[in-house]
């Protein structure tokens, strides 16, 4: 009803280019956001921008709802795809632009406490705040973009600003520069590996509109260059998406970058790589390929089984929460790989169920993580210790968003791992749920752990100052946590987001 609440009121400049515009705003204000000398003035622009984005997002998923083809396709600069580059919007990414753009305007209102205190120059905080919405821009064009060279072009916006703002994080830890640098490394040979692959494609199809090279590849299925071309697009995609055992540069970036980029990237970013590979590997390839149908077998479904065990294993052992939650991350990735790999409609719907929810769970924990960090200077699990009682409010989000990335029933992440569960009988994979249950078990621990010292501990130190975290943190802390309640219950807004999604990948006879 909201949706289609904003549709019927929307003017008629966001009914005719909301698509475009939803990226084109940030990445325009982001330079002008550079050269402005006052960190609050920067803040404030980019909360502005974020804001109409997201409203710009609910317009687009609108228009795709009430279009009866269920795609919206905009040209760019009036040319004609496959000649021009093409924005295309279904269901499938109008769910993931819903998402980053509703992720980014919290993150943006959460982020003045903690950037202020971090970064400290508040005259250069407007460069900071630039790099932000490149970063949110990039990410925005990768979901829009209906042109593959285009989709590398907005990936590595995204990634240079990243990889800048990671870096950052060193005023507070100087750690965070070789993070950087070991993100720039491997985000490099991702896209390296992607570019390549698409060159494969290029060559093999003569076009780089998506929609073009889905129409060819039909009738060149036994190309060696395709076949090849495929393997590199995989490869670039799944390290961009943290994929096990792809995932190393994101446990020291999830930990030392400043606190409000950990909330923005875990919740976005491997998020949207992971949107690129459902959208190469059901809309531009199919699985009734022969090669592709055996990298479902062999390879996304073993991965996203040993990121769910391995991963969780190594949460469970470590003492700092930020790099418990960073490996609980490639974990999730795991089982968002895992319903993929069915290659079915409800596996598919699982996989972009728990991806939604996850986004939910983990921008709550690490919002709470920054606000212990801000008022209690300390993220190892003894600094958590008796937290619960001197911060009340932060420590009960932080506990409603670690229940649900447990899985525990009436929460959002009860009914991912449902309808995974779900998937995975159906086609027989009775097994896969007993290690989908015994991941979550593993949760309870490295979950448990820093609940335990939060609520049944006293504090190690006394006489350190303990307060709580500051209403603009709290707010959106608190939005993210009563979401993650709130769809555990009534989960049909992101059920039926995820199995729209999955219809526009798959197509409606998949459901039948």
């Amino acid at each position: 009803m909201m949706i289609e609440s904003v549709l019927t009121s929307a003017p008629a400049w966001a009914l005719a280019h909301a698509p475009v515009l939803i990226v084109a705003v940030p990445m325009l204000i982001a330079p002008l956001l550079a050269i402005i000398p006052n960190g609050r003035i920067a803040w404030l622009g980019s909360i502005l921008v974020t804001g109409l984005s997201f409203y710009l997002a609910m317009v687009t998923l609108g228009l795709v709802q009430s279009d009866p083809t269920g795609v919206l396709s905009y040209e760019i600069g009036r040319w004609p795809p496959p000649i021009g580059i093409e924005f295309r919007t279904d269901a499938l990414n109008a769910m993931i632009l819903l998402l980053v753009t509703g992720i980014g305007f919290l993150a943006s209102i959460f982020s003045w406490p903690t950037i202020s205190s971090e970064l400290g120059n508040h005259n250069k905080l407007g460069m900071f705040y630039a790099a932000f919405l490149l970063c949110f821009a990039g990410l925005l064009g990768v979901a829009s973009t209906g042109d593959a060279f285009n989709l590398f072009v907005f990936l590595e916006i995204s990634s240079l600003a990243t990889y800048v703002m990671v870096a950052l994080g060193a005023r507070r830890d100087r750690r965070a520069l070789p993070a950087a640098f070991n993100y720039l490394i491997m985000g490099t040979l991702g896209a390296s590996f992607y570019i390549i692959g698409i060159g494969f494609l290029y060559a093999a199809t003569g076009t780089l509109n998506m929609a073009d090279i889905a129409d060819r590849l039909p009738a060149l299925t036994d190309s060696r260059s395709v076949q090849v071309g495929f393997a590199f697009i995989i490869v670039g995609l799944g390290l961009k998406a943290a994929m096990w055992p792809l995932h190393q540069w994101l446990p020291n970036a999830y930990s030392y970058s400043p606190s409000f980029v950990t909330v923005f990237l875990a919740a976005t970013a491997t998020k949207v790589a992971l949107y690129a590979l459902i959208r190469f590997l059901f809309t531009i390839f199919r699985p009734e390929y022969t090669f592709e149908l055996a990298s479902f077998s062999w390879i996304l479904a073993p991965l996203g089984i040993a990121a769910m065990v391995i991963c969780s294993f190594q949460a469970v052992f470590q003492t700092d929460v930020r790099r418990v939650l960073a490996y609980s991350s490639v974990a999730q990735v795991g089982y968002m790989l895992l319903g993929v790999s069915l290659a079915t409609a409800p596996g598919v719907a699982a996989g972009l169920l728990h991806l939604f929810n996850h986004a939910l769970m983990k921008g709550a924990l690490f919002m709470a993580i920054a606000g212990v960090c801000l008022s209690n200077q300390g993220t190892t699990i003894r600094d958590f210790a008796g937290l619960g009682r001197t911060a009340p409010w932060t420590m009960t989000a932080f506990a409603i968003a670690g229940l649900s990335l447990i899985g525990v029933p009436l929460t959002a992440g009860f009914m991912s791992k449902l309808q995974l569960g779900y998937a995975l009988f159906a086609e027989g994979w009775w097994w896969a749920v007993l290690l989908v249950v015994f991941s979550s078990f593993l949760a309870v621990f490295y979950v448990g752990r820093i609940l335990q010292a939060a609520f049944f501990q006293p504090p190690v130190n006394p006489r350190k100052t303990h307060k709580e975290a500051p209403l603009l943190i709290l707010v959106p802390l608190w939005i993210l946590a009563l979401a993650n309640l709130y769809f555990g219950i009534a989960a049909n807004f992101p059920l039926s987001l995820a199995q729209d999604g999955a219809v526009a990948a798959l197509g409606l006879e998949a459901f039948r």
